[in-house]
């Protein structure tokens, strides 16, 4: 995600680090999210969580299960924390992501949750395939050498 530094308006509200350790992330989608205002302004404060949300097509439509946003307090109507959101994306986008889920056995797993340029909550869902316990072995070998690599390399020159 790499967006301009200087952008008072561009920031990460939650962020789904497990989701690139639990699956191996195919692709990903931008989507919008629909919110009712309280929930806007508990985002801004930086009080949600999407470690154990994910997303699912029903009925023509695309739907956020299971994330969390604190209550936001000073609100006079408030939300329920962990209620389905919609999820707002074009009609080819949401043909492909049932076409993904339903034939090919894959998952739609929020990767992060955060403010754009302009200031519009945003959800970015990867289309996934679950990974074993050997993939993920391998995956963090993988890292380690990786990061042996850097060191070594730092080390020499």
């Amino acid at each position: 995600m790499a967006k301009p530094k200087d952008n008072p308006n561009y920031k990460v509200i939650a962020e789904n680090r497990r989701a690139r350790y639990d699956y191996a992330i195919e692709d990903d989608v931008e989507c919008g999210i629909v919110l009712q205002g309280s929930e806007v302004k508990s985002l801004r404060t930086g009080q949600s969580n999407i470690a154990e949300s994910y997303a699912a097509v029903e009925d023509g439509e695309l739907w956020l299960v299971n994330s969390y946003i604190a209550p936001y307090d000073p609100a006079m109507f408030g939300h329920e924390d962990r209620r389905r959101r919609k999820l707002l994306v074009n009609r080819r986008e949401l043909a492909r992501l049932w076409n993904e889920t339903q034939r090919k056995g894959m998952t739609l797993v929020p990767l992060v949750l955060y403010f754009n340029h302009r200031g519009i909550a945003k959800v970015k869902i990867g289309i996934a395939k679950g990974k074993k316990a050997p993939d993920k072995r391998e995956t963090a070998a993988k890292r380690d050498w990786q990061r042996q690599k850097q060191r070594l390399l730092k080390d020499l020159g």
